[in-house]
Formats: structure tokens, C-alpha cells, sequence
């Protein structure tokens, strides 16, 4: 009889290489077989760990969004006053979701352009499949509540669509936006 492999990191390491191949091949290039491969886990071990596909990439998921809602908090939380808060909204901007094309080391740009990647599919799965609306809803109500920390209701959620709209036009566009994301918070703050 094979002796049993113990490996207490498995599930963790199944968990960062399905956010790995999601960034490389997109949720529809994302197999048992292919996160099994890449994990050195027996295919038969996946059932063990998630029930399936749909259990993976949604914890997957909350877990992506919940290390952004993080990081973007933890911004928020460090300005002291007004004034700190708006240049924080525009470092997020700028700097702390998406590559920042002239100043990361290539592994960070790596991983912040995974991070695009990334969140472009949660967005595409989330506008077709309910169940995934919940994790995007989550996130949106941490990232307006560590707004909220500064700013009223409605101006924190008017912030946290112009955050969504200007990383996107940042990370795709071939102009920069700095200029127009200060601009666009000091209209909507003031």
C-alpha cells in the first residue's frame, strides 16, 4: 500500500495557483486538471478540499477582494484629516490598485497587472452570475465605509465609482490620469 503524502500546505497552495492561472488564462481557462498540475496535487485530491470549481474560484474571489478592501482601508485609515484623505483617494488612484507604468520593479507591476486581470474577471462573473455580486457587493461597502472614515454617504460613494472608472481608464489608457484624478477628487470633495 502507497504511504500517504501529509501536506498541510496543499489547500493553501491549490488556492494561490488557481489565482495564478486566473490571471495568466481567465476564469474559463481554469481547470481541476490545469490547478492540479500546477499545484502538484492528485487530481483526485481537488474534490477533497473545494466541492468544486464554483467553491474555488468564489473563495478565490473573496479573497482577492478582501486583500484590496484591505489595502485600500488600511490608506484610508492612515490620513489623519480631510485634506490627507483626498490625496489618499488619489494614491489609490495612481499608485495602489494597478501598475504604475514608470515606477514599479517588474514584479510588482507583474502582480498589480494580475490584480487587473483578476478583477476584471471577478467583474465579468459578478454581471453574470448572482452569486458573485455578493462578493463584489461586500467589497464596494468596505471601500465606501473606509471612505466613510472622511467623507458623507454619498460623496464616499461617488469616490468609490471614480476610483473603479479612473484605475480602469489608468490601467488601459495610454494617458496618464494623475492630473484628472486630482482634479475629479477635488471637484467631488469640495
Amino acid at each position: 500500500m502507497a504511504e500517504r503524502r501529509i501536506d498541510p500546505e496543499r489547500r493553501e497552495r491549490i488556492l494561490a495557483v488557481t489565482r495564478e492561472l486566473i490571471a495568466a488564462n481567465g476564469v474559463d481557462g481554469v481547470t481541476h486538471r490545469k490547478i492540479a498540475a500546477a499545484a502538484d496535487v492528485p487530481l483526485g485530491a481537488m474534490t477533497y478540499y473545494f466541492s468544486g470549481r464554483d467553491e474555488l474560484l468564489f473563495e478565490v474571489f473573496t479573497r482577492f477582494a478582501d486583500e484590496v478592501a484591505a489595502r485600500f482601508a488600511a490608506r484610508m485609515s492612515a490620513a489623519t484629516n480631510y485634506l490627507e484623505a483626498r490625496d489618499a483617494v488619489v494614491s489609490i488612484i495612481t499608485h495602489d490598485v494597478f501598475p504604475d507604468r514608470e515606477r514599479a520593479d517588474a514584479r510588482a507591476e507583474r502582480a498589480r497587472s494580475n490584480d487587473l486581470v483578476i478583477t476584471h474577471e471577478l467583474y465579468a462573473l459578478a454581471a453574470r452570475r448572482p452569486e458573485y455580486r455578493e462578493i463584489t457587493h461586500a467589497w464596494m461597502v468596505k471601500s465606501r465605509a473606509a471612505l466613510e472614515q472622511h467623507f458623507d454617504p454619498d460623496t464616499a460613494r461617488m469616490l468609490d465609482a471614480l476610483i473603479e472608472g479612473l484605475t480602469i481608464h489608468r490601467a488601459l489608457d495610454t494617458e496618464d490620469v494623475a492630473d484628472l484624478a486630482v482634479e475629479a477628487v477635488l471637484r467631488i470633495t469640495n
